[in-house]
């Protein structure tokens, strides 16, 4: 009996030893043995995010009948909440949609622009090389919000009120930090921990949150259903507007108002 398990498990040894060297650190039973998962396939729609919640939120938009545009919409919001160290409406916003109806392709530049009182000529008076990732000189008018709004006004198909309210309810009631997300928070936490606001609002008790730990964010929520609300002007000639330019004032930045009133997505 001894002798028949050891031959049994030599020539399991035997067999695995034959098998092709897999890539990633495991073995493939069908398919590229390089590739990390199955080819996903679907055949009424499909969400690839790089968080399961934000991918949960675009399929049930298109399961209610929303189409791209108000899935994307959507996504990027939930994204804003569930991963702020990449998307959200302090960020750009860039789409190509492809329209099945005309079949035709469409590019939105959704990107602010640099403060008008900011200028080549006045870096250099500062003596500068190259533009300073942490200052004010760096800041541009957050384009993302006005994006959604270009967008869904010639696409979507529903209100940008009812694609926000996912993510303003997971703002509010909190999610689970995953892994990588947590890794690279705690790898800002230095930084956020610099000004009274980012110490407030990212970090709970001046730490970044660990991976599975529950982390909320009122005041982003806040400003999301004010934008649900009132419309994304609001973000640039409203109470988030004013409210960006009178930081940029305590902070030595350029913004006026007159540069959020003229932040306008480009097709």
């Amino acid at each position: 009996m001894q002798r028949s398990c050891w031959g049994w498990l030599l020539g399991i040894g035997l067999m695995l030893t034959q098998l092709p060297a897999a890539a990633a650190g495991y073995d493939r039973p069908a398919g590229a043995p390089r590739q990390s998962r199955s080819v996903v396939m679907a055949r009424q729609g499909m969400v690839a995010t790089s968080h399961p919640q934000a991918a949960q939120v675009g399929l049930q938009v298109l399961q209610n009948g929303g189409n791209a545009a108000d899935a994307a919409v959507a996504v990027n919001a939930m994204l804003g909440v569930v991963e702020p160290m990449s998307c959200g409406i302090g960020g750009d916003l860039f789409v190509l949609y492809w329209d099945a109806a005309s079949r035709q392709l469409y590019g939105l530049n959704a990107s602010g622009c640099s403060p008008y009182g900011l200028s080549r000529d006045k870096l250099l008076e500062q003596g500068l090389k190259q533009i300073p990732l942490d200052k004010p000189e760096s800041w541009t008018v957050p384009g993302c919000v006005d994006g959604w709004e270009v967008l869904l006004s010639r696409f979507g198909t529903r209100p940008l009120g009812d694609l926000l309210a996912p993510a303003i309810d997971v703002a509010e009631t909190g999610f689970p930090v995953s892994e990588i997300i947590a890794s690279h928070w705690e790898a800002a936490a230095a930084g956020l921990a610099k000004h009274p606001g980012s110490t407030a609002t990212w970090l709970s008790n001046g730490k970044a949150p660990v991976a599975g730990q529950v982390f909320r964010n009122p005041q982003l929520a806040r400003t999301m259903r004010l934008i649900a609300e009132q419309g994304a002007r609001t973000f640039y000639e409203g109470e988030i507007a004013r409210q960006l330019v009178q930081f940029s004032e305590e902070q030595g930045g350029y913004f006026t108002l007159q540069d959020f009133a003229d932040c306008h997505a480009d097709w």
